[in-house]
């Protein structure tokens, strides 16, 4: 049964699929917004935040007036079970909670967020990852726990990654061969920082790190990493090339054709109408499909861009909670071990002594690497760099190593990264790559 038909059924027979969710920020109260309307079928039933007026805020906006503050999952069961909305400023009453199907996870945090996810699947919960930094850092171990916790991890349609696998897989239902994917990218500035997007951020109700992140190119390196991860396709060199175009059907002749063929590629368009959205570039040549192509207007080949003009997170996410709870069906999820990463690149001269100050912040950018580049380099990953102090001065646009950085106490982040590393050795993974990039 169709996602659609079996969504209007539960909401027929009175079982909607039961929603908690992790984070009331910007994105968070975007999803509450409209999961409120409500959708059909879906319901969101319970919301964690570590300051409860910001989940406060994201019930009012929804048009939910009335909620239960609660301190545990048994309180959360009976007031859900009753059809109220709890709210909760820990997030493991709703991992807990018997009464939550799925957990939504859009915190942007990495140690916080890997902890709720685990816990989430020793609770037997499928869990949406809205939460690029967390996915592009830890997504291949996680969902080697998720297979074996039974559930389901998934990032979300209408963030890129999840647009571009979702017309990706469209493509490979028609027979086409996908070569490339990627993000419609308006702007890239390495060196913008919280103090230069904070009027921006304070106009549209945002954190001024998250903007930070969206301009410097780290969160575009993360989401094309996830991407990776799901398609087995290449960064062409470290960032991506981002050719600037006029509109992203120019893409199609605008990445090297030999590692299109060879290893597949995730890359973004820079500047390019439809300005927002995802594409999807296939291969085809044989002559007289070639033919019908460029008669329906899509070009000469051998390369044909197909786009999606629009990527909405608050929407688009019914789409892959129903596919998870109805089909077990991940949206966007890695297919075996890293194939990308986001590595650690200085933003300005650095000063040994100087602690970094992670994802969005003034010290550094994060730019996409291939994974078997990264650990041949020892590069710090930006996903566990915050906090971490120099041993040495670092020349601005430098990567920064580990060896450049003072060892600090192992968290959970920490652990799950070396145990990924660990399960896919650097020596097996360019074969593994060599296998899936280009042809899946």
């Amino acid at each position: 049964m169709i996602v659609d038909t079996a969504l209007q059924e539960r909401e027929a027979s009175g079982r909607p699929i039961r929603v908690g969710m992790v984070g009331a920020g910007a994105t968070g109260r975007a999803i509450a917004l409209q999961l409120g309307t409500p959708v059909p079928g879906i319901r969101l039933v319970a919301i964690a935040n570590r300051t409860p007026e910001h989940g406060e805020r994201a019930f009012r906006e929804s048009g939910v007036m009335a909620w239960n503050r609660v301190e545990s999952a048994r309180e959360a069961e009976a007031a859900v079970s009753r059809g109220i909305p709890v709210l909760t400023d820990d997030p493991s009453v709703l991992t807990a909670c018997e009464a939550i199907d799925i957990l939504v996870e859009v915190t942007g945090s990495v140690e916080p967020a890997a902890r709720i996810v685990t816990e989430a699947f020793d609770q037997g919960k499928h869990v949406v990852l809205v939460n690029a930094e967390l996915d592009s850092l830890l997504g291949p171990i996680l969902k080697e726990k998720a297979d074996r916790a039974g559930v389901v991890v998934t990032h979300t349609d209408g963030n890129e990654p999840g647009v571009a696998m979702t017309l990706l897989r469209y493509l490979r239902t028609l027979g086409l061969k996908p070569v490339a994917a990627g993000n419609i990218k308006g702007m890239v500035d390495y060196y913008r920082n919280p103090d230069t997007q904070r009027a921006f951020a304070e106009k549209n109700d945002q954190d001024a790190r998250k903007v930070t992140s969206f301009a410097d190119a780290t969160k575009l390196s993360m989401e094309t990493t996830v991407l990776a991860n799901a398609t087995g396709f290449h960064a062409g060199r470290r960032g991506m090339y981002g050719p600037a175009c006029r509109d992203v059907s120019e893409m199609a002749n605008l990445l090297p054709a030999d590692q299109l063929l060879e290893t597949g590629l995730v890359d973004y368009a820079l500047g390019a109408a439809p300005h927002t959205g995802a594409f999807v570039i296939v291969h085809e040549d044989a002559p007289l499909k070639k033919a019908q192509l460029a008669y329906y207007k899509l070009g000469n080949g051998p390369f044909y861009v197909f786009y999606t003009p629009f990527h909405l997170p608050h929407l688009q996410i019914a789409s892959t909670i129903g596919r998870a709870v109805i089909h077990r069906d991940p949206t966007v999820a890695p297919i075996a071990g890293p194939v990308c990463e986001v590595v650690s690149i200085a933003k300005r001269d650095l000063k040994a002594g100087e602690r970094l100050d992670g994802i969005g912040g003034f010290c550094t950018y994060g730019l996409i690497d291939n994974a078997s580049a990264a650990r041949t380099q020892d590069a710090l990953p930006i996903g566990i760099s915050e906090g971490c102090v120099l041993r040495r001065d670092i020349a601005k646009d430098e990567v920064i190593s580990f060896a450049d950085v003072e060892a600090r106490p192992e968290g959970l982040v920490e652990t799950l990264w070396r145990e990924q590393n660990e399960r896919w050795p650097l020596g097996s993974r360019a074969s593994e790559a060599a296998l899936l990039g280009g042809i899946r």
